[in-house]
């Protein structure tokens, strides 16, 4: 392996950082670590929720459902992801939360990759 090219399986992983396999948290030299963008896989059983909302948003952000039934929390809206390929961007500015409904995975892309969100171990 080169030190510019890392391969590995998102389910594996992300199991060990919490979902997140790129962003400013990989140590610096690892193809992972990034600045400008954050990449998570997240596994979520049913009834799992942010614990509580971000407020303040600093970035833009993707999330695509992958599998299961997943709700985004959006100030005045809620957006239901039910079918593999649904998505919701929101940008700047824009507080969140979420809830899985079912047993969900979902692949979160945030921009760009800054310090201060990290909820704290439950």
């Amino acid at each position: 392996m080169s030190d510019r090219v890392y391969t590995g399986n998102a389910g594996i992983d992300a199991a060990g950082d919490r979902g997140w396999l790129l962003g400013h948290f990989k140590p610096p030299g690892d193809p992972r670590h990034s600045e400008d963008v954050e990449v998570k896989w997240g596994v979520h059983p049913p009834g799992d929720e942010r614990a509580e909302w971000v407020r303040g948003e600093s970035r833009t952000a993707l999330l695509v459902l992958i599998s299961g039934r997943f709700r985004v929390e959006l100030p005045g809206r809620s957006v239901l992801l039910a079918e593999p390929g649904d998505y919701v961007v929101w940008g700047e500015g824009v507080d969140h939360s979420w809830r899985a409904e079912e047993h969900s995975t979902v692949l979160t892309v945030r921009w760009p990759s800054v310090p201060g969100y990290k909820v704290p171990d439950r």
